[in-house]
């Protein structure tokens, strides 16, 4: 069955003018009944795919993002909005990969302790949330990444991370990988049993 032009112009239109990544429910709601989401996003995606900016999916959401190969374009401005130290590069790394992790597990891993300003600033940048607390002695705080931060990064989903060689070679970690971070990178990871939620 081919897809109505009129719902890839209005889908078109709705994602452009987005001031966020849209969802295919979100899509979905403003298109009429009959409209074939998939179908239409498949339309869209094709059709920008070689040009300067393309249809991505980000934390489940679609959105229109500046071409890979043109990146570079555009790396003055990020430095600019958002240059972040290098102790919070490792520390946001080390926290995507081991999520949920506590702080003095972040400190073990890098090997120095975490002043609280690199904490703060990832929670400024709205990278990282508390997760829950694991049950052990003290109930300590977890944290783990958040939907921006896969949006920011152009991430689907938390699999999508690189591996441990690709952060080292862009100069997002200096230190070698522990055992359990060599674990996590290098394979599949499986979340921590011993977490409870945090009440709202």
């Amino acid at each position: 069955m081919s897809v109505n032009p009129d719902h890839v112009r209005m889908a078109e239109a709705l994602l452009f003018a987005a001031k966020a990544p849209l969802s295919e429910v979100d899509i979905a709601a403003r298109l009429p009944e009959e409209a074939d989401i998939m179908g239409v996003l498949e339309v869209i995606q094709r059709h920008y795919e070689h040009k300067g900016f393309n249809l991505v999916k980000v934390a489940g959401k679609w959105t229109f993002l500046t071409a890979s190969d043109l990146s570079w374009l555009l790396q003055d401005e990020k430095e600019k909005t958002r240059k972040l130290s290098r102790a919070a590069l490792e520390t946001l790394a080390i926290i995507a990969y081991h999520q949920p992790i506590t702080r003095s597990e972040i400190e073990e891993i890098r090997g120095v302790g975490l002043s609280r300003g690199v904490m703060d600033v990832l929670f400024d940048a709205g990278w990282i949330r508390p997760r829950g607390r694991r049950r052990t002695p003290g109930k300590p705080v977890t944290y783990g990444i958040t939907e921006e931060f896969l949006i920011h990064f152009g991430l689907d989903d938390i699999r999508d991370l690189p591996g441990f060689d690709e952060l080292r070679a862009a100069g997002l970690l200096t230190t070698e990988p522990s055992g359990l971070f060599d674990d996590l990178v290098g394979g599949e990871s499986e979340p921590h049993r011993d977490i409870e939620e945090e009440e709202d």
